[in-house]
Formats: structure tokens, C-alpha cells, sequence
């Protein structure tokens, strides 16, 4: 068995432990005005580092037939849990209608022009509305001394600048919607256009009902929106993408949440809702961004190989799953980490209010394959059974979206020098040899630390601590008994 290490290789920034945890968290904004890091700015490299979902994969081909005023949707709602890839598909429509390179460039996109029957997909105008970054009494300065206070002066100064603000500055300078019409105007002399917006509740919920700001009242700006959704039905290639929050924690309030029935009323009537990412897509899009190189093919459905048969083997006292083929194509799909590692973090961490589901897998990947391989780790997958708990960053890292108190839990009873389990591991070479106590420690942490709301039954099931713990040619019986004993 090969460790997992001589076979994949993981990318500079992540080797080097110097990805920022902000990296993982793609900021619109940021790429709009052309100061993001250059994975998310430039168009190649975004595209590179970027798994294309099915979901993504629809939207793509909507949109690019949309541009092409070939049918497509004119309004696109994003609703996803947090951290479910609103802002990266976003990024990715982006990058396919301001290119400066050709489509053929850009890894994925070609297949997907070929499935909507597009030859030559025309670039677009983009506009770029982000709630957190505008204000309800803010006035923005343009470049030629203009002023905007509005979310319609935004948008009209974005698509076309000074034509565009002269078609909506009464509007603008009143805080009042410009109507259909007006925006059908906009819209006509702009297209083929995008307008990307991202976190609107986020801004609508700083009105207050009845009062009025610069940037008109919470009923204009609603007018406006329901205006802007059917202006773009009359216009064949101009489309909307808007984020809507779906946790409890985005959302915001008793006023976020007003405003969000609210938006969800007008999206409702013309929207065509995304999916967001499969667990199994989530796979993929953690070994694009972690891992440089994962392995050869040949070398991965070897080790998956060795993994299935030594399951099949020890078939009565591992979970059934297991048993099957699609667990032997899951073992590649995941390579270099272990299915469980991912099904322990999406079904139960992904629960957590501060654990966002995507980008909090990434940034807990990236932490614990850096720590392991700065320390030689010789496993041949990563399973729960490797993630070292004794290293202050995972540890850290574990615990900041746990309730308090869990550090002195680690450090008796999991893992590093003065834990039970290390304690247990020393004594007796049966078990030290393979980290026996360590390793089922780690797991049953991963497994259960979260304590899922609706788990009925707290804890983990030997059969699943064993899976996360155990490697092919190790005896089972050695961490039966190390279980007994803990």
C-alpha cells in the first residue's frame, strides 16, 4: 500500500500552509473592481481550479443561450445553504460573459457551448450589485463626479455610465423605481448584459418599514425589483442572477426575514431555481482546489482496490454500504481522502450554524493535509483516523464551531501527549503500533463532536469507527480490543 502522499500531490499554497482561510471565500466584489487573488480574477485559472457541477452545468448552458438570444432564463434565483456555492457560480458567469481570452480557453466551458448549440457566444456587459457593499443614506462619487445613491443609479451607471445614469436620474436623484419602461430601455441599449446580485436582503433589510433614505424606501426598492425582473422577460438577451439566503444565520432578523418573503414573491413569478452541489460533486470540487495533481488513475483504483477487498473481507463487522461496487468507485472519486471523512463532514459538521458547507470542508482540508504532510503522515488515504488532533491548528480549527469547553476534552481524552488515548497507545505495543487508541479516538471525535440535532441516538456506531480507523492489512481485533479498553 502506497501512502497517499507518493501518489497525489497537493497544490503550493496548501503544502506550504500559506492559503489564507479568506482565499476559500470568493468575494464578487473583489473580482468585479479587480482586486482579487488570481485564481478567482483571472478567467483561465478561475475555470482551472474549478469543478463544473451539475447544477453549474444547467445554469451555464441557460445562461450562454440567454447571451445568445437563443430562449435561456431571464431571471436565475441562487438559493443555497451557506457556504453552498452562490458566490463561485456567480464568479463563474462572470468570468464566461467578460473573457478576454477565447471560450476554447477556458477548461469545461467548450462542451457546454456545444450542448446549448452555441458557436460563438458574444461577450457581455456585467453589472455587479452587492448588498453588503452598498448603504440605504450612502451617496457613491463616480469617476466623472457623478452620484449615485440608489440601487437603479448602481445598475444604470454599471451597464452604460453616463447614458445609463441619464435615462434613470430623476429616479435616482428622487429615490423612486424608474418603472418598467424605463428599465426595458436600459436594458436594450446594454444587452447582451448581466446583472449579478448578490446578498440583497442583506441590503433591503436595513430599511425601516415607513422611512425614507437617499436610496428611496423599502417599497421603491421592492417596486423596482419586481419592475427590473419583468423589464427582462422583453429583453431576449439580458438576464438576472440573484443570491437568496437560506440559513437562519444569512438571513438576519425578523426584517430579513420580511424581506426575504417578500423577494421570494417577485423572484417566484419568473425565477428558475438552481440546485446546489451533491455530496458526491463535493468530491471533486475539494480535490481541484486541494490537490495539484490526485494521483494517476491506475495507482488510485489500486489502493481503492485494496481498500474494497479488506472490506468485503471484514464484511460482518463494517457498515453495509461498503459491501458494494459504488463504494469501490466513491474510494476513487474521494482519493486521497477517505468517502468517510466527507460523509462525517457534510452530513453532520455541515449541520452547524458557523460551518459552511463547501468552503468550511476546504478550510478544514487545507489545515489538516497541510499538518499532514509536514509530518511525514504515511497513511495510504486520509480517514478520520489521521486528522491529527494533537496539532494546535486542527485542534483549533475543530473546535471554533463547537460550544465551548471542548479543548481540555481533546487534550485528556483524544489526543496528543497527556490524552488517555496516547497514554494507552504507549503501554501496549499491539496497539501503538498501529496509533489503535488514537485513531479510534479521532474518528469517534469526527463522528460525533457535533452531536447532530435530530440524532436520535448520540455517538457512533463501532462499525463506523472502525471504518474511519482501520487500513487493509491491519487486524481488526487490535482495535476491537482498544475499544474495550477505552
Amino acid at each position: 500500500l502506497k501512502p497517499w502522499r507518493e501518489i497525489a500531490r497537493p497544490h503550493k499554497d496548501v503544502l506550504q500552509g500559506t492559503f489564507k482561510q479568506s482565499e476559500f471565500a470568493a468575494d464578487i466584489s473583489q473580482v468585479a473592481n479587480g482586486t482579487a487573488p488570481p485564481e478567482y480574477q483571472d478567467a483561465e485559472a478561475f475555470f482551472t481550479r474549478t469543478f463544473i457541477t451539475e447544477g453549474m452545468r444547467l445554469l451555464l448552458i441557460s445562461v450562454a443561450q440567454r447571451l445568445a438570444g437563443q430562449g435561456g432564463d431571464p431571471v436565475i434565483q441562487l438559493q443555497t445553504a451557506f457556504g453552498g456555492g452562490k458566490t463561485h457560480t456567480m464568479l463563474a458567469v462572470y468570468h464566461l460573459a467578460t473573457r478576454q481570452v477565447s471560450t476554447a480557453q477556458l477548461t469545461g466551458i467548450p462542451p457546454i457551448l456545444d450542448e446549448a448549440g452555441i458557436s460563438n457566444l458574444p461577450k457581455a456587459r456585467v453589472a455587479v450589485l452587492d448588498g453588503i457593499a452598498l448603504a440605504p443614506s450612502q451617496e457613491l462619487v463616480k469617476s466623472g463626479g457623478q452620484k449615485v445613491t440608489t440601487l437603479w443609479g448602481e445598475l444604470a451607471w454599471q451597464l452604460l455610465g453616463d447614458d445609463g445614469l441619464a435615462l434613470v436620474r430623476d429616479a435616482d436623484a428622487e429615490g423612486t423605481s424608474p418603472g418598467k419602461e424605463r428599465l426595458i430601455q436600459l436594458l436594450q441599449q446594454a444587452a447582451p448584459c448581466v446583472i449579478l446580485i448578490d446578498e440583497l436582503v442583506a441590503f433591503l433589510r436595513q430599511f425601516e418599514p415607513g422611512q425614507r433614505y437617499r436610496a428611496g424606501t423599502f417599497d421603491t426598492n421592492l417596486s423596482f425589483i419586481q419592475a427590473l425582473t419583468e423589464a427582462l422577460k422583453a429583453v431576449p438577451n439580458a438576464l438576472l442572477l440573484a443570491s437568496l439566503p437560506e440559513s437562519d444565520l444569512e438571513i438576519g432578523g425578523s426584517m430579513g426575514q420580511h424581506t426575504l418573503n417578500a423577494l421570494e414573491k417577485y423572484f417566484g413569478r419568473v425565477e428558475s431555481v438552481w440546485k446546489p452541489v451533491a455530496s458526491e460533486e463535493a468530491f471533486e470540487i475539494v480535490r481541484r482546489r486541494l490537490f495539484e495533481h490526485a494521483g494517476e488513475r491506475a495507482e488510485v483504483e489500486g489502493i481503492a482496490r485494496q481498500f474494497s477487498d479488506s472490506y468485503r473481507e471484514h464484511s460482518s463487522k463494517l457498515p453495509l454500504e461498503t459491501q458494494s461496487n459504488a463504494y469501490y468507485e466513491r474510494l476513487c472519486a474521494a482519493y486521497p481522502i477517505h468517502p468517510e471523512v466527507f460523509d462525517r463532514l457534510y452530513e453532520d459538521w455541515s449541520t452547524l450554524d458557523k460551518f459552511q458547507r463547501t468552503r468550511g470542508v476546504l478550510q478544514y482540508m487545507a489545515i489538516v493535509i497541510h499538518r499532514l504532510w509536514t509530518a511525514d503522515n504515511r497513511d495510504a488515504l486520509i480517514l478520520p483516523g489521521s486528522i491529527a488532533l494533537d496539532d494546535a491548528k486542527v485542534r483549533n480549527k475543530s473546535i471554533h464551531y463547537l460550544p465551548q469547553g471542548w479543548e481540555p476534552v481533546i487534550e485528556r481524552e483524544v489526543d496528543g501527549p497527556r490524552s488517555e488515548a496516547y497514554e494507552l497507545d504507549a503501554q501496549d505495543t499491539r496497539f501503538g503500533s498501529v496509533q489503535a487508541a488514537r485513531r479510534v479516538m479521532r474518528t469517534l471525535f469526527l463522528g460525533s463532536a457535533p452531536a447532530v440535532a435530530n440524532q436520535s441516538v448520540r455517538g457512533l456506531k463501532v462499525e463506523r469507527i472502525l471504518l474511519g480507523a482501520i487500513q487493509p492489512g491491519q487486524p481488526l481485533g487490535v482495535f476491537e480490543d482498544v475499544l474495550k479498553r477505552l
